[in-house]
């Protein structure tokens, strides 16, 4: 019998492919499912993120040494495949004959007994050219970075055209590398000095952002919520572009703010702090599960000025405030590094989101009122849900103006890809 690890490695991936369901969450079932615990979570989270962000480049080495085309395989058996060269192509401390024998007792215990022999010959045919494994084809064009890195072609297309070749190959890199993890202070309840030595005593190596106060770089092998001050909420998760959109917000204790689009409530929770929690923010989802989410943050983070409501954010309020904020729905192109299945998103899919953007934007921009700000944002690189909306905006809207537009990269900033605009609306 296979190890649980690898049996729930293999479970989560063919949930994430049948389902089309997020990562995390499956990983989290699977670790459950199958009573991982220490380094057998570890190892299978590792293994099951590693085969999502390698798809493409472990169907083409499969594809290299398979007597079927890969479009041909059973998807349970290419899973299997995939998740053993990963760890031969990939994983140096996997002996290869675990890696090779764990496929084959996989791709029998999973019910594609029939598949075993044709498995065990691609994966050792693998083993053996590990370190001789041949040339992709088209070194230097967008195909070849869509392969070696697992990208989608049309993103690798659309990313040269704009940015050339160099740019956009540092950005995929960027994209396979681990997700780091950023904290942000809670200035209401201590400083970075004193959550930094807490950290510390903890046994985590932290460091200080290099252009953002408060906010720190851990590094921490286990779940957030575990780390020193979590359960006193001297903290909260979020990365150092998102941040920036409230620091460029500009606000100020007493000030009414409105978030449309809060969840999980991020922004919402700077706005808080950055307040003072003197003032209201009035934070909205359309999912009423993740305003309560939102208010149970809130709660831990000691913030009183945050009401919830549910509702969708192309309605309008009625009402005026000094500053919105409208971190909108988008393709997430640039958080690939923390949720690999986005990478596989088809393209056609994605066309209706700039239209949802701007819809989002026609709703709140009566809501600020005049001299007020509203911040426009997207975990996106995409310039048609970006600077595109933001023309069409403003062709629309000439009682607003763009004060600064900046898009975030992580192989250039350190950060997630991200979209920041400051609107302004005039006096």
């Amino acid at each position: 019998m296979p190890d649980k690890a690898r049996e729930a490695s293999l479970y989560a991936l063919g949930r994430c492919r049948r389902d089309g369901a997020w990562s995390a969450m499956t990983i989290d079932a699977a670790i459950k499912k199958y009573d991982l615990d220490g380094r057998d979570a570890g190892f299978m989270s590792r293994l099951t993120l590693g085969v999502m962000e390698n798809i493409t480049f472990l169907d083409h080495y499969i594809g290299l040494y398979s007597s079927s085309p890969v479009t041909k395989l059973e998807p349970r058996v290419l899973d299997v495949l995939r998740l053993s060269a990963y760890q031969l192509v990939f994983m140096d401390r996997v002996p290869q004959s675990a890696a090779v024998n764990e496929g084959v007792e996989l791709c029998k215990s999973s019910g594609c007994g029939k598949a075993a022999g044709l498995v065990n010959a691609v994966l050792r045919r693998i083993a053996e050219n590990r370190d001789k494994l041949p040339e992709i084809p088209c070194a230097g064009t967008a195909g070849y970075l869509a392969v070696r890195y697992s990208h989608p072609q049309w993103l690798a297309d659309e990313l040269t055209g704009e940015y050339g070749y160099d740019f956009t190959e540092r950005f995929f890199a960027a994209n396979n590398q681990p997700w780091p993890l950023y904290i942000q202070v809670n200035t209401l309840k201590t400083d970075a000095a004193k959550l930094g030595q807490m950290l510390s005593d903890g046994g985590f190596s932290w460091e200080k952002h290099r252009w953002l106060d408060d906010c720190l770089l851990v590094s921490a092998p286990g779940a957030v919520a575990s780390l020193p001050g979590f359960g006193d909420g001297l903290f909260y998760v979020q990365d150092p572009a998102a941040r920036y959109c409230l620091v460029k917000a500009g606000l100020e204790p007493g000030m009414k703010v409105l978030d449309v689009c809060a969840a999980p409530g991020g922004k919402s929770f700077a706005a808080a702090i950055d307040m003072k929690n003197i003032g209201s923010i009035m934070s909205r989802d359309i999912h009423e599960k993740k305003t309560r989410l939102i208010a149970a943050g809130a709660e831990r983070l000691g913030i009183s000025i945050i009401r919830t409501a549910a509702m969708d954010a192309r309605e309008k309020t009625g009402d005026e405030f000094d500053a919105v904020i409208a971190d909108v729905p988008c393709s997430g192109i640039g958080v690939i590094r923390s949720k690999p299945e986005i990478r596989y998103k088809d393209r056609a899919g994605l066309s209706g989101l700039p239209d949802i953007q701007l819809d989002i934007l026609r709703a709140s921009c009566d809501s600020v009122k005049p001299g007020g700000v509203l911040m426009y944002s997207t975990c996106t690189v995409l310039k048609d849900e970006n600077e595109g909306v933001i023309a069409r905006f403003l062709e629309e809207r000439n009682d607003f103006a763009a004060e600064e537009q900046r898009t975030f990269w992580p192989q250039t900033d350190g950060t997630d890809g991200f979209f920041v605009c400051r609107l302004r609306k005039k006096l």
